[in-house]
């Protein structure tokens, strides 16, 4: 496989999830202007490579390791449990924790909200 494969197959990836370069930057902890440099086809590390791919569910030739929608779906739960333990926070701070079945009830609404519902187009957003 010739880069430039690699390349594109990683571009199909990120079109099909709708993820920003900068979105991506960040989800992957590397720097835009690194993530900018793969993508032009210029020399960058293998980790490089390697964080984008694992990020975007595929392995380092570019083939899909985990399906678009457990990708999605992943990714959804981990933004729901932040959404959930900010609301935790909070409620922990006036002395009013939630209970485990609230907690859990909050954490699917958030997960169905970023695959279904309104902020669907979020999801890739840090």
């Amino acid at each position: 496989m010739t880069r430039l494969e690699l390349i594109q197959k990683i571009q199909n990836r990120k079109k099909q999830i709708n993820i920003s370069i900068e979105n991506l930057a960040k989800l992957s902890n590397l720097g835009v202007r690194t993530v900018n440099r793969f993508f032009a086809g210029d020399d960058v590390k293998f980790s490089t490579i390697e964080k984008i791919t694992n990020l975007l569910g595929l392995d380092f030739a570019g083939n899909e390791v985990i399906p678009l929608n457990q990708l999605q779906k992943q990714r959804a739960k981990e933004k729901a449990l932040f959404m959930a333990s900010l609301v935790q926070s909070t409620s922990t701070l006036e002395f009013q924790g939630l209970e485990k079945d609230s907690l859990d009830k909050i954490i699917h609404k958030f997960e169905k909200e970023f695959l279904q519902g309104q902020y669907k187009n979020k999801l890739w957003v840090v």
